[in-house]
């Protein structure tokens, strides 16, 4: 009985440190996720999100308004010119070219934006680890007591 209670002490210890990493994914995908909101909200970035209203914009909180507001950006940079080689047509980039610094400006947004949707990508699957850790420390924990109880028998 006394290597069930050693065993049940064992999975708690597992069961807290399972709770422990799992709090910290979790907590850092938070901190990151307020972190890129916080920089998007400072720079302004907002969407017009409603075809139907043009003129209201929405700030840019999450990776669905960060990808429709990169691919607006795509569309409207292709309607410049479809590639970049389309746009220097065999020469060089102009810095006094405003179609060309329109066009490098936009790739800039929209790089940006798709770095964006990359991130909060990221940031779920880390509160998904984070969370599925936590539930998982919990189980442990609880089977760990269980055995510890049962080897006190």
């Amino acid at each position: 009985m006394k290597s069930v209670k050693f065993l049940g002490v064992i999975i708690i210890v597992l069961g807290i440190i399972g709770l422990g990493i799992g709090g910290t994914f979790f907590g850092i995908g938070l901190a990151k996720n307020q972190l890129i909101v916080d920089r998007m909200n400072v720079e302004k970035v907002s969407l017009a999100v409603d075809p139907n209203n043009p003129s209201v914009y929405t700030q840019i909180n999450n990776a669905a308004d960060a990808q429709k507001a990169a691919d607006t950006i795509a569309t409207h940079r292709r309607a410049i010119a479809p590639t970049y080689q389309d746009l220097l047509a065999g020469g060089r980039f102009d810095s006094t070219n405003a179609t060309h610094l329109t066009y490098a400006q936009a790739m800039n947004l929209e790089n940006y934006l798709y770095m964006a949707v990359t991130a909060f990508g990221l940031i779920q699957i880390a509160e998904a680890t984070g969370g599925f850790m936590i539930l998982t420390g919990l189980a442990l924990g609880a089977a760990g007591f269980a055995l510890y109880r049962l080897g006190k028998v």
